[in-house]
């Protein structure tokens, strides 16, 4: 006889929960039924990637902007748009966390873990040598 089985998943369960109906598998004269167990499996978002409860997005911006800053909208996965405002230089791989945007904690639906941006920088292909000249005179030696 077929039975349906109802599973409640919980906002923020990780990959890899297991979810356990014992004894409601197939039963026969010579089989005790078996447990039925159900793995939780994250589907890729098309965005970001997880971190535990922490959403990781990582955007890539332009070297003028790293060098003299920029305000980015970050999205998050409540559709909306946060203004980053970039006053600091932007190295490549710098990390900036936005507290409270990831998903629910699982023994706390109330807390949120964070949304981490990591920034990646284009660099121009060429550069014109009178720019090159001025940049000299700007961006002193390390």
């Amino acid at each position: 006889e077929d039975k349906i089985l109802t599973i409640d998943v919980k906002p923020g369960w990780k990959s890899g929960t297991r979810i356990t109906f014992p004894k409601e598998g197939d039963q026969t004269p010579h089989n005790v039924p078996a447990d039925i167990v159900f793995v939780i499996k994250d589907k890729p978002h098309p965005t970001f990637t997880r971190d535990g409860s922490d959403i990781r997005y990582n955007i890539r911006i332009s070297l003028r902007d790293a060098l003299c800053g920029t305000t980015i909208l970050v999205p998050t996965l409540s559709n909306r748009k946060i203004p980053l405002n970039l006053t600091d230089i932007i190295k490549p791989d710098t990390v900036k966390r936005i507290q409270g945007e990831g998903l629910p904690l699982p023994k706390n639906q109330s807390q949120r873990g964070d949304l981490i941006v990591t920034f990646s920088i284009a660099f121009p292909s060429s550069i014109p040598t009178t720019s090159k000249e001025i940049l000299k005179d700007l961006i002193p030696p390390s």
